[in-house]
């Protein structure tokens, strides 16, 4: 049975950071793609940042590039996002996800629907 369970959310003030992680079990790691989501309330669901199959080239949306950073244990079965200099904007249940499909990932992998496997979520409230 394949699980992405999430965790590592919380509060913190505008200016600090956050650890996720992502724990997958049931399935083959290193061979998907791993992709993390968000969204807040009344918004669309977008993608933050993805990876590819065993820990190559990562991507990031604009609204996130150089203050956060997606990487992964493949020995742990486990991603993780760093996030710096959180803003209140960036407020929102994140979302982990996996896809076995990798072609042309790069065009993709900010629709969350594509994914094969999501996990449940895990909140990150960023007070100004």
């Amino acid at each position: 049975q394949v699980q992405l369970v999430e965790s590592g959310g919380g509060s913190v003030q505008a200016g600090g950071s956050l650890r996720l992680s992502c724990a997958a079990s049931g399935y083959t790691y290193s061979s998907y793609c791993m992709g993390w989501f968000r969204q807040a309330p009344g918004k669309e669901r977008e993608g933050v940042a993805a990876v590819y199959a065993g820990g190559g080239s990562t991507l990031y949306s604009d609204s996130v590039k150089g203050r956060f950073t997606i990487s992964q244990d493949n020995d742990k079965n486990t991603l993780y996002l760093r996030m710096n200099s959180l803003k209140p904007e960036d407020t929102a249940m994140y979302y982990c996800a996996a896809s076995l499909v990798f072609s042309d990932f790069a065009n993709w992998w900010h629709r969350y629907t594509q994914y094969n496997y999501r996990g449940q979520g895990t909140q990150v409230t960023v007070s100004s």
